[in-house]
């Protein structure tokens, strides 16, 4: 089983959002180490106790691998375990149409920074023969608020299925969808869900039911309030 033991697990974006609840639900059984863009200093004290962290700023996708790689070797890791790969961006443009810019800048963070990751990971990770997670949305199937965010998602559900394939037997991939949770990420998106908002899950709720999928090793999974009515943040394996 795979909450049978410690593990050494890596979650990019954990310093905040659902990265961070992820971390907190896990740390009391495993070995963390967390990174995101924040310098040391401005995360000093939220982080859970023990975990380690690492700045990988994941506009720079090729130096967010360096960094990740680096970042393991001098936390006195010579494999990995887990590596979920969850830190994200979006925007919702006001009229609809976002700038080559902000495009770019979701692309690089959500999807060419995960490739790069995923690449320079799969060693560490094909050493404890364990098991890459893609952070996706369920905004993958397109979304008209957040085009640009929801093609890159669209490109990490291709991603986890073309690597789940190519690393076969070697290294386990899957691809979670997370619903709209109550962090953060829509306000700093400039997007207004107005009512829907009582509707999104709590961040904790999300993150027990991407520890059990994590565990659970399957892909696809959609992790949306149909999962969560079925007990989904309650049952399951555990890690």
């Amino acid at each position: 089983m795979i909450g049978a033991k410690s593990r050494r697990i890596l979650i990019t974006g954990g310093n905040a959002g659902l990265g961070l609840a992820l971390a907190k639900k896990l740390a009391r059984r495993h070995k963390l180490l967390l990174s995101g863009r924040k310098s040391q200093d401005e995360v000093a004290g939220k982080l859970p106790p023990g975990a380690g962290y690492v700045v990988a700023d994941q506009s720079d996708p090729e130096g967010s691998a360096q960094a990740l790689v680096r970042g393991i070797s001098e936390f006195g890791w010579d494999g990995l375990d887990n590596a979920v790969l969850n830190a994200g961006t979006g925007t919702a443009p006001a009229d609809g149409v976002d700038s080559t810019e902000a495009i770019r800048r979701s692309l690089d963070v959500n999807l060419l920074a995960a490739l790069l990751q995923a690449h320079a990971l799969y060693p560490m990770l094909e050493k404890s023969r364990g098991t890459l997670t893609l952070i996706g949305s369920v905004a993958h199937k397109g979304s008209a608020a957040i085009p640009a965010y929801a093609a890159s998602k669209a490109g990490l559900h291709g991603l986890a299925r073309a690597l789940r394939s190519e690393w076969k037997g070697a290294v386990s991939v899957q691809v979670l969808h997370p619903g709209p949770a109550k962090t953060g990420i829509h306000d700093k998106a400039g997007y207004d869900p107005g009512l829907m908002r009582s509707l999104f899950l709590a961040p904790d709720d999300v993150a027990s039911m991407m520890a059990s999928a994590i565990a659970a090793r399957r892909s696809p999974v959609t992790l949306s309030w149909v999962r969560y009515l079925n007990g989904g943040a309650y049952t399951g394996r555990r890690l």
